[in-house]
């Protein structure tokens, strides 16, 4: 080496070069960056809620980041099933616990996205806005006549008289719908209980005025249900203020698979 100094010089620049990519790499993995603003993390919620893995993942990210200071939920869903829906719900009420959340409304947020906003410091939602719906369903298909004309015949062998309830290939006995009616107003009463505790009204008030209607953000905002009107950069600024930020933070979105 010593009688090629240039080559020398220049695997040594290549070796510091390699290093500082790997370095790089390894902080900009998840999305990370080098700034020391505060910083506020945004969680979207968008599509049908079927799984809470990938949000409540996200969630727990921005509680352990000491730079996060606030979370903003982007929420773009007409809703989904009861469960997801409350475990996102239950993991946003630790984190904010510790640090400011602020419900962002997209063009949808109702029903278990209305759910999980109720977790919020603060609802904002879009003028424009549909949330609401306030309410729980249950749909089942009947095909007992289809398969007659067509010649078909089902044969089904249980262990107990409700444990092929709500099977499309008969009609469902009243005690049935009345089974499956006594489920719905549970979680329904659920559902109730949730939007009352955090949004400070009574539950005769949501089932009188609120149950299973969708509203505008702005008729929402009338009905108690949001607490303000705004966008998301808005959503973004009270976030920040509500956590001390001072100045504009840095906005951290999650990165995309």
């Amino acid at each position: 080496m010593r009688r090629h100094p240039i080559l020398f010089g220049f695997l040594l620049l290549l070796g510091v070069g390699v290093l500082f990519f790997l370095v790089i790499t390894y902080f900009t993995r998840d999305g990370a960056d080098f700034s020391v603003k505060d910083k506020v993390g945004v969680v979207i919620v968008k599509g049908f809620i079927g799984d809470s893995k990938d949000t409540v993942d996200k969630l727990d990210e921005y509680a352990r980041d000491e730079s996060i200071k606030a979370v903003v939920l982007r929420l773009e869903t007409p809703g989904g099933a009861i469960v997801p829906s409350q475990e996102i719900y239950e993991k946003v009420l630790k984190v904010k616990a510790e640090k400011s959340v602020v419900a962002s409304m997209g063009t949808v947020a109702a029903s278990g996205g209305y759910y999980i906003a109720c977790a919020a410091n603060r609802i904002v939602a879009n003028p424009g806005t549909i949330t609401g719906s306030i309410g729980v369903i249950a749909q089942f298909s009947q095909v007992e006549e289809l398969l007659k004309k067509i010649g078909l015949k089902s044969t089904i062998i249980k262990s107990g008289k409700y444990k092929d309830m709500g099977s499309p290939l008969r009609e469902m006995t009243d005690e049935e719908q009345k089974v499956i009616q006594e489920v719905i107003d549970d979680i329904y009463e659920q559902f109730v209980e949730v939007v009352a505790q955090n949004r400070n009204i009574s539950k005769e008030t949501i089932k009188e005025t609120a149950s299973a209607k969708i509203f505008t953000g702005r008729q929402a905002l009338e009905l108690g249900l949001v607490d303000e009107l705004g966008t998301m950069e808005y959503s973004v600024d009270l976030a920040a203020k509500l956590a001390g930020i001072e100045g504009e933070p840095d906005v951290v979105y999650p990165k995309e698979k």
